[in-house]
């Protein structure tokens, strides 16, 4: 189980940007985190992978512990030997690369005797990738990327997946298609998966508990069931009246001063 307890992180010192968060990830569940631009949401998974030592971003207070053991003080390298694999937002390819040299750098921290194994794994999950394994990783479109940085994470074996707004940029039908995935690989690799959106229905389809960040901190949590149905989540994350009705733009944007936690 991975948890976070009371977590403040500053970057270069000064700059407060998670305030207090608590949260819980238990092995094998798919978790959602939510909340809008600035909310906190990629620093908190930047925090659990290590990667806030690269943008001079620390744990200042609290504890991040993975079964039993503290790792908020290791760097990304020894966060992912323990098998907890961030897939960051905006599909950072190597885009030089082709498409099977991506998927076997992705593995280099597993047994190389098991490489051929693993790369049929994820051509299973993406047969997409298996025709285009050859292709210039750069040339390929948002959502074959996409899917070729969650396959590369999946080379790794993880125990724990951080995916940052796998949505981003996607047609629904495409962003359906991934999180089909997403589940199935779950249910076989029996792998936790920490999502990180803004597409609250996406995220609350597939997930069985969520958070709510606003501000640095958690203001709701529960499980996503219920917090699919919570009239606060409806209106400003949904985007639907009380009545279950579209809200227009104009409706929408003043939502803040009218958030019950705020």
């Amino acid at each position: 189980m991975l948890k976070l307890n009371n977590v403040e992180v500053k970057y270069v010192g000064v700059i407060l940007v998670l305030r207090g968060v608590s949260l819980e990830i238990r092995d094998g569940a798919i978790i959602s985190l939510l909340g809008s631009n600035g909310a906190g949401k990629t620093t908190t998974l930047k925090a659990i992978s290590g990667l806030l030592h690269t943008e001079l971003g620390e744990v200042t207070a609290g504890t991040i512990e993975y079964d039993g053991s503290r790792i908020d003080g290791q760097n990304p390298e020894e966060v992912a030997k323990r098998g907890i694999i961030q897939v960051m937002e905006g599909r950072k390819v190597l885009g030089h690369l082709t498409v099977e040299e991506n998927l076997v750098l992705g593995g280099y921290i597993v047994q190389k005797a098991s490489l051929k194994k693993d790369l049929d794994m994820v051509y299973d999950y993406f047969p997409r990738l298996k025709n285009l394994r050859n292709a210039t990783s750069g040339y390929l479109s948002g959502g074959e990327q996409q899917m070729l940085v969650m396959g590369r994470a999946m080379m790794a074996h993880p125990k724990i997946m951080l995916l940052d707004e796998p949505s981003l940029g996607l047609a629904p039908l495409l962003v359906d298609e991934i999180y089909e995935i997403v589940v199935r690989f779950n249910a076989e690799e029996k792998t936790s998966v920490l999502i990180v959106e803004q597409n609250a229905r996406a995220a609350l389809s597939v997930s069985e508990y969520s958070y709510v960040m606003e501000n640095g901190r958690v203001v709701l949590d529960g499980p996503s069931s219920k917090l699919a149905e919570n009239e606060d989540i409806k209106e400003f994350y949904l985007g639907l009246s009380k009545l279950g009705e579209k809200k227009s733009f104009r409706e929408v944007k003043h939502y803040k001063r009218r958030k019950r936690w705020l």
